[in-house]
């Protein structure tokens, strides 16, 4: 008979894969020393991370389905080989001088990677963790929003000791030995298996209520849902928003509040906690006041946010406002597996997830060009407020019209609560 895995290694397992790959976000350290060493300039740089970007939520709708029939361990092995060889080979792309070569390593190798490491763990997470589908995911997802942490020192520190070659190699070495020691010990729990959870008392265990899925339903009949766009729409809007304020969070600081460059930066490296605290916390949340409501609650928190930031002064409640704001943006992100293994069941979880990971590439390109244009027309970033605005209260109405239709679904089904005991 065989053992049964510790379903706590899995979620160990899927946090070190998201590590990995969540270094993608520390890219900013290797610009200005590839801009200064190579004489390359800042935009054929930054159009590798724009690649790899672009390519990691492609990619997650491409091959979602290859995962599902693949399997977890193939799919994140599979990964760990593209994006190890993506980022050892940008240190072959620096040797040899070629922006070309970098743009195929770093970008296209590295976000086909991304893409299939980010979905390859979760749906079989899920399946994990019935009961605590939140948690579950929000920890492997801040895995990958805390990835930039720890890379970014490291990876500072080596390009001044051993050169930027050398960087891209070890890391790249390192980056693929920890997923592939991850990818190993993942695999899907046993058919009909169910959680055990003792209980602080001897010799007692509690009844886990673990509520029924809506459906059990395929990638291709999920797409064909109302559903499955009402979650796509107020997701694309969710991300649209955070990575907007991300991508100018320093200079708006200093504009509208009068933040010195110093106190901005500080701002920016606050935000990345609250964007991985914001990953586990609201995903955790989730699980007791369920996933649309959470929801709601971002675009009332946004909507708050985007009215209020225009008539502030305060320096102080500028940046508690935008820290909740990106804490929404990862919560967003963390949510979202559990949301869909709801709404959709976990037949074909991942291939769902990758179609709605869309919004991913989608928000990175449509949240900085809008507040761009609209900051170069106008001079101002005011306006921006006023129309994300607009947007999170249409995600807002959404978000509550697919709560309000779950729940009459779930009365019409009279769904069951199913008991497990555990350990």
């Amino acid at each position: 008979m065989k053992t049964t895995k510790n379903r706590w290694l899995i979620a160990l397992s899927a946090v070190g894969i998201h590590l990995s790959i969540g270094a993608a976000y520390a890219y900013s350290v290797y610009t200005m020393p590839l801009v200064n060493t190579m004489g390359w300039s800042v935009s054929s740089v930054t159009l590798a991370f724009t690649i790899m970007m672009v390519l990691g939520g492609g990619s997650a709708a491409l091959f979602g389905r290859l995962v599902e029939r693949n399997g977890p361990r193939r799919s994140a092995i599979f990964a760990a080989v593209l994006f190890g060889l993506g980022q050892a080979g940008s240190g072959f792309a620096v040797a040899f001088d070629s922006l070309t070569l970098f743009l195929l390593t770093y970008g296209f190798l590295s976000g086909l990677g991304l893409g299939i490491g980010y979905i390859s763990p979760v749906s079989t997470l899920v399946k994990w963790f019935p009961d605590r589908r939140g948690l579950a995911t929000g920890m492997a997802v801040l895995g990958f929003g805390s990835g930039a942490l720890i890379t970014a020192p490291v990876a500072a520190w080596m390009i001044e000791s051993i050169g930027i070659s050398s960087t891209f190699y070890i890391l790249g070495g390192c980056y693929f030995l920890l997923m592939t020691s991850a990818a190993l010990y993942i695999a899907p729990p046993p058919r009909d298996w169910v959680p055990k959870v003792k209980m602080k008392k001897e010799f007692n265990f509690a009844t886990i209520k673990i509520k029924e899925d809506l459906a059990q339903l395929t990638a291709k009949e999920a797409v064909k849902t109302k559903h499955f766009w009402m979650l796509w729409a107020i997701m694309l809007i969710n991300t649209s928003a955070g990575i907007m304020m991300i991508s100018v969070a320093s200079p708006m600081a200093q504009t509208v509040v009068g933040l010195s460059a110093a106190a901005a930066a500080t701002m920016v490296g606050i935000m990345g906690i609250f964007n991985g605290a914001g990953r586990l916390g609201w995903a955790a949340v989730s699980d007791y006041i369920s996933r649309p409501v959470v929801y709601i609650i971002f675009f009332i928190i946004q909507l708050v946010t985007f009215l209020t930031l225009p008539i502030i002064a305060s320096a102080i409640v500028f940046q508690v406002l935008i820290f909740l704001v990106v804490s929404c943006y990862g919560g967003g992100f963390s949510n979202l597996p559990a949301f869909i293994g709801d709404l959709f069941g976990t037949k074909e979880l991942g291939a769902i997830h990758g179609y709605l990971l869309t919004t991913w590439s989608l928000g990175g390109l449509i949240g900085p060009t809008l507040v761009s244009q609209i900051y170069t027309r106008t001079g101002s970033y005011v306006p921006v407020f006023y129309v994300f605005a607009f947007l999170t209260a249409v995600a807002f109405v959404i978000a509550i019209l697919l709560k309000a239709d779950v729940r009459k679904i779930q009365k019409q089904q009279g769904k069951p609560v199913l008991n497990s005991v555990s350990g």
